[in-house]
């Protein structure tokens, strides 16, 4: 079409005109379809209705007037009649729908099967009248000529069958399905007997079923139509399943039997499928010497027969060698376990250079048979490998595993990963316990050097998620960080903080979408609570408030704060006010606003942490910062919800230093977060007197620490009234302690506040350069001990990647400000057992 021309350009010539009526003929024909879709008059007004008519009148009025989509539509809304007004609906309605069922289409039976269907699941009636008013019309439409409409009324009847009483389907579908299931009758009609039958046998008991059943099912399985004879053959798993172990045994595996040597392939394809659905009722005698001859030899057949056969088998085979597993003979085992492999590359071998626009459609066709063989061998993999025995799989199935795997369709690569999880979807849910059988190689047992034998695990790891990461699936990449919280289980401390800390950092403050964001931080504190040196913590730590908390982009504070919230899940209430307590308060002075909302949110979970009458300087500075916020607060919407944060606060109990009945629960948990912390902090000790001194340290005590922190131990029942200080002076009995004993200390020394939060702390004790005291016997070997000292770093400062340069101290705030006293200094004498009151 052309541009409409301005005033000033426009052309009054023969060519212009002519190109506008073009335009105009081109709007013509676009509106001639609209115009001839509008109703005329007549026809409105045959599809008006009178709007004061009430539910139920529209509703006859329409079944009796009306054209075939509005009886369509209220047949599609009898179940919400039958709600409000079952009586009427039964006595007015139900009759005509009755009657217009008789002349209806496709459309108007599907739908009053799916709503009759909808009214029995409703319960709207009783079983008895729904029985009465509804069964009848349901038998009357199961022989429809259309086979879709008799199937949807099939399923209906087969529903109704699951809650109708004996006597009712006695008499109103047994005794008329014997004369149904005659050979005088339609194919559809023994079709429908075929599968009601199947329905019936758990509705009655073994004597009726001999009596009554059993002989329709004979004559059916013999009937001289293979339709019939399959489809009563797939509902012999039904019989067997009601009839018992020995008429199951007597009648139905005779029948199974012939079936399985017909004439007809679908019906000989039914009879094994059966089989092996079976396999479970028959005993080892008749699975022995009847099923494995007859599966044998209908395995030997399928590569001669329809490729429908070889996808069927291909797909039952793993159920089937579980079933016979114990009965095999060695060259018989052997015999399936080459069928298997044969089935899994087939279709491989015939390679063609073709155009796929060349290949003639049948050879097309039977190139997807050959797909759906091999994705359906992939799919029994796991069971194969059991008929194989684990043990055996790399000198048996690792080819055929390797074969799958690079097979060049994409849903038989799929499916080998969903079994054994070996793509990036496949994998995720499944990734801790892989990688830890990996790492362990199949054992339960603790190992704490494993992955030497495993040098390509982290790269794999880091490419795996670069490649999420690159994708467009950040629910993946979302999912894959979140699993990643396992590795500390697996890889050692140092080649977490070397190969994945800082990704993690890179992702909290580069990735775009906020849940990945905040999977990397939750991630990364759990890499925290498990690296095993001080100096790596105090460098992640240092980093978090630096490059997170003081920020220059308020997108970094809001996801310190989501930090924050993540440890305060994760560490004891100790960690977090002696790191995180200060740093966070501070952001009520953040001057975005969102940060400030952001900050009150988490204030009641701050408030948790603290501990009274221990924290009460923290406290004073908490409700310190809350009144400047009330008070100074010009943002409306932080400011409603600073009301509610104080109120919350105000309601909030603290926790006491003793252990208290209404928090006994998380005060044990937090006990042992706290024993699994200092627990750390010991075995770094222990190794370093190892390492610098050269003496002997019982490697059973380190052994133990690891599995303590690795796998935390459960919380104990009671708490000790008494923490009893080091019973001799004596060197052997101090190194005894200082190795096992380390951890009943609860004692956390201070380290010096950062400058920028010391006038936040005015009314804090003088708080001193402090490390977390081990035990009051481990300080008779070591004094105390910076936490931003050199002797606690392995290597020196220049060697640190230079985003974890330690260059200033942290914030800190202290739980205990007064110094421990050491043992050799206190006369010699054992110092008596401290009270602790419950």
């Amino acid at each position: 079409m052309h541009p409409p021309p301005s005033a000033a350009a426009m052309d009054f010539s023969q060519n212009s005109l002519f190109g506008y009526t073009e335009d105009l003929q081109e709007l013509t024909i676009i509106e001639r379809p609209v115009r001839r879709s509008l109703k005329t008059p007549e026809e409105i007004e045959r599809l008006t209705v009178d709007e004061d008519l009430g539910d139920i009148e529209r509703a006859v009025y329409l079944l009796s007037a009306g054209q075939d989509i509005q009886g369509t539509s209220v047949i599609a809304n009898l179940p919400f009649l039958m709600r409000q007004n079952p009586a009427e609906t039964l006595r007015r309605v139900l009759p005509k729908v009755r009657e217009v069922l008789h002349v209806a289409g496709v459309e108007m039976q599907l739908t009053a099967a799916v709503s009759f269907l909808t009214i029995l699941q409703e319960e709207s009636v009783s079983i008895h009248t729904y029985a009465h008013s509804f069964l009848q019309i349901i038998l009357l439409h199961l022989e429809h000529r259309d086979a879709g409409v008799s199937n949807a009324w099939l399923e209906t009847l087969l529903s109704v069958i699951e809650v109708l009483p004996k006597e009712t389907l006695r008499h109103e579908i047994l005794n008329p399905l014997v004369s149904k299931a005659q050979l005088s009758q339609t194919v559809q009609s023994r079709l429908v007997s075929c599968k009601i039958l199947g329905k019936l046998t758990n509705k009655f008991d073994a004597h009726t079923i001999k009596r009554e059943i059993l002989p329709l099912v004979k004559s059916l399985c013999q009937d001289v139509e293979y339709e019939v004879r399959s489809c009563m053959c797939r509902q012999l798993e039904n019989i067997a399943q009601g009839i018992g172990t020995d008429l199951t045994k007597s009648v139905v595996l005779p029948e199974l039997i012939e079936l399985s040597r017909d004439e007809g392939c679908s019906v000989r394809l039914a009879a094994f499928e059966t089989l092996v659905n079976l396999l479970d009722v028959f005993d080892t005698d008749d699975r022995s010497q009847t099923i494995l001859p007859l599966v044998k030899s209908f395995c030997e057949k399928s590569f001669k027969a329809d490729e429908s056969i070889l996808i069927s088998l291909s797909f039952h085979l793993g159920k089937l060698c579980h079933g016979l597993y114990g009965i095999f003979t060695p060259d018989q085992h052997l015999r399936f376990l080459e069928f298997y492999k044969k089935l899994c590359t087939l279709g491989l071998q015939q390679e063609n250079g073709h155009n796929e626009n060349q290949i003639p459609p049948q050879i097309l066709e039977q190139e997807k048979k050959y797909i759906s063989v091999r994705k359906n061998c992939a799919y029994n993999l796991p069971a194969m490998i059991v008929f194989v025995d684990p043990k055996n799989f790399q000198l048996e199935l690792y080819s055929t595993f390797f074969c799958l795997c690079h097979d060049p369709e994409v849903p038989v690569r799929y499916t080998i990963a969903i079994c054994f999880y070996e793509v990036l979807d496949a994998l995720i849910d499944h990734l801790p316990e892989i990688l830890e059988l990996m790492s362990t190689g199949g054992e339960s047992s603790i190992q704490e050097n494993k992955l030497p034998s495993l040098p390509d695990l982290i790269p794999a790891l880091t490419a795996a998620e670069q490649r999420a990461a690159a994708s467009l699936k950040w629910r993946t990449h979302e999912k894959l960080l979140q699993k990643y919280a396992c590795l500390p289980h697996v890889i050692s401390s140092d080649q977490i903080y070397y190969r994945f800390l800082q990704r993690m950092f890179t992702i909290m403050m580069t990735n775009k979408v906020l849940p990945v964001q905040k999977a990397a931080s939750r991630t990364l504190c759990i890499f925290l609570r498990y690296n095993r040196k001080q100096e790596q913590r105090l460098e992640v730590i240092q980093k978090l408030i630096e490059q997170l908390g003081q920020g220059k982009s308020y997108w970094n504070r809001l996801r310190f704060l989501d930090t924050c919230e993540f440890i305060i899940e994760l560490f004891s209430k100790s960690f977090f006010c002696k790191y995180f307590f200060l740093p966070v308060i501070e952001l009520t002075y953040d001057p975005v606003a969102n940060v400030r909302m952001k900050l009150c949110y988490l204030l009641p979970k701050v408030k948790s942490t603290l501990k009274i009458p221990e924290d009460k300087h923290l406290l004073q500075q908490l409700e310190m910062c809350v009144r400047k916020l009330l008070c100074q607060e010009k943002d409306k919407d932080v400011l409603a919800i600073v009301k509610r944060t104080v109120l919350e606060l105000d309601r909030m109990e603290m926790s006491m230093d003793a252990f208290q009945n209404k928090f006994y629960e998380k005060d044990l948990l937090d006990q042992e977060k706290e024993r699994e912390e200092l627990l750390l902090l010991e075995m770094e000790q222990l190794e370093k007197e190892k390492q610098q001194d050269g003496r002997p340290v019982n490697e059973k005590t380190l052994e133990k620490k690891r599995r303590d922190i690795k796998t935390p131990t459960a919380l104990p029942k009671s708490i000790p009234t008494a923490v009893p200080g080091p019973s001799s002076s004596t060197p052997s009995a101090s190194k005894e302690i200082k190795k096992s004993k380390l951890i009943r200390s609860q004692s956390i020394n201070n380290q010096a506040f950062h400058a920028k939060y010391g006038n936040l702390d005015k009314c804090a004790s003088k708080t001193s350069t402090a490390a977390y005291t081990s035990s009051a016997s481990a300080l008779a070997k070591t004094s105390m001990i910076s936490l931003t000292d050199d002797s606690f770093r392995t290597r020196n400062a220049s060697s640190l990647p230079p985003s974890f340069s330690p260059n200033t101290p942290l914030p800190s705030t202290s739980r205990g400000t007064g110094n421990s006293v050491d043992p050799k200094s206190s006369g010699g004498k054992d110092p008596p057992p401290r009270k602790a009151t419950l």
